[in-house]
Order: structure tokens, then sequence, then C-alpha cells
């Protein structure tokens, strides 16, 4: 999983939708120095958000993608980049995670502040270089530009969280990050889904990217959504294997949503004065 060529930190595709998906936790490419560091459980890289890039692939083909190719064991994308805790008194895991999902340690030797400065500059600066310029670019071509923040994660972790997740996780940080009618549209399919679950604002409130982007008096609207694992891989256990069939009946409702946002923001239902 990991890999002796260095790879650019980022990957952008450029679209002409409003829509821009972004993607901090679907990467595996983990530096050889940084990968022998890990302790045998980091590197099986199990809290990647697997297969979530494939997962979407195809659903807005106009849409924007910026997706961070590094591993969130090299540095989270989706963290603070002064390492304040997102869920203050909660457990969760930072900039650098130094235990995994399960509470359990990741690093022979954990890294020094210095290290984790240099991997921030590194790694997790130009990721949010390029996710800010694609969302500006958008912004300036439509008038307003809508974040949808990609991510997955296992439908029972006890180190996060009791019990098991709803299927769909809508975070927009109580509501600050987007506008009402996006909340609401994004809630109402999610409802509607048949078999499936959904939680607004619950254990998932949006991390630091839509935190950090989501300026609706701005034109940038932003939200996350957590889905959990279970909708989309064969098991939530090593090899995390992709369940196409599975994963097909999800599609169908990501489709919707992400086309229900590009609608909204088309019909100026978003605008906020305007293209600048």
């Amino acid at each position: 999983m990991t890999n002796a060529t260095p790879l650019a930190p980022v990957e952008v595709l450029k679209g002409d939708s409003p829509v821009v998906l972004a993607m901090p936790h679907t990467g595996t490419y983990v530096p050889p120095e940084i990968f022998a560091a890990l302790t045998p459980l980091g590197q099986t890289l199990g809290d990647t958000d697997w297969h979530v890039d494939r997962l979407y692939d195809g659903l807005l083909p106009a849409a924007s993608q910026v997706r961070a190719k590094f591993h969130r064991y090299v540095v989270d994308a989706n963290r603070d980049p002064s390492g304040a805790s997102l869920y203050p008194g909660q457990n969760t895991t930072g900039l650098v995670p130094l235990t995994s999902f399960d509470g359990l340690p990741l690093w022979h030797q954990e890294p020094s502040t210095d290290a984790i400065q240099a991997r921030r500059l590194a790694w997790h600066a130009p990721y949010h270089a390029a996710l800010a310029g694609e969302l500006e670019r958008v912004r300036q071509r439509h008038g307003v530009a809508i974040l949808y923040d990609c991510h997955s994660i296992r439908s029972k972790v006890p180190f996060l969280f009791d019990g098991t997740l709803p299927d769909f996780n809508i975070g927009t940080n109580g509501g600050q990050t987007c506008a009402p009618v996006i909340q609401q549209a994004v809630t109402q399919i999610c409802a509607e889904a048949q078999g499936f679950s959904h939680v607004v604002n619950g254990r998932f409130k949006g991390g630091w990217t839509t935190r950090h982007y989501g300026r609706p008096e701005q034109g940038i609207h932003a939200i996350q959504m957590e889905l959990a694992q279970i909708t989309h891989l064969a098991q939530e256990t090593p090899p995390f294997d992709y369940a196409a069939s599975k994963a097909e009946g999800l599609r169908v409702h990501l489709a919707k949503i992400l086309k229900t946002l590009e609608d909204l923001a088309l019909g100026g239902a978003l605008e906020t004065g305007g293209r600048t």
C-alpha cells in the first residue's frame, strides 16, 4: 500500500458544475520512511475511506473533484491545521493520528512536533490550496459553489461512538455551513431512501473542511456526507472489498443528492449577489 515513487499531494479534476466533491481520505500513498514507522496495524491503513472515489464515480459528471492522494496517517486533510480537536471532550483522531479508530497505537515511535509540521506543509497545505482554488473558480463561474465532502467509516466503532452508525450521516455544523434549503433537500432524499437510515448533525457534524469553507453568506456552501461502510463494502474488515451490487443501490440516492444540489445552485436558489 506504499509506493516508492513520490506522488503529487492532490489530484484535481475540473468540471463545469457548481458542485465540488472533496475526498480527503481516499488516498493510500504513504512515503516509505513514514510507512516503516507505522506498526503492523498502521500498515494495514485500516481507517481509509475505502472505495469512496469509486462509489461517487460518474454520479455527477460535470462536478469538480479534489482528492488527496496521501493517506490520513501521513497527515489528516480533514483536521484543523492548528491541531485543535473537532470534537472537544470526545474520542477522535488528530492532525497526524496517533491511534487508530479503535484507540490502538499506530506508530513504533510517535512523530515529533517538527515532523507533524513538515507533513502539514508538504501534504495538508497543498490539498487545501487546491480545494480553496477550485471552490473560488467555481464560485466565480456560477456565483455560488457547493462543497460536498465525501466520507465513509465503519458502522461500528465503539471507541468513537456507541451502537451502530446510521447509513447517511449529514453534517452541516448545526446548519451553519450551508443554506437551510441544502440541508433540507439532502435530508429529504435520505429520509425517502427505502432501507437506509439517516441522521443530521449526529456524531459527525462536519469536519474541518466543511466548517472552514462553509460560508453561505459569501456564496460557498458546504455539507459533509459520512456513509456507513456497510452500505457499499462486502465487509468492514480487511480486505475491505467493494460490493458492487450493494453499492449500486446506494449510488441511486447519492446521484439524486448531487443532482439536486446542482439544480439548487443553477436555479438561483442560493445566489448571494451574483458573479464577481
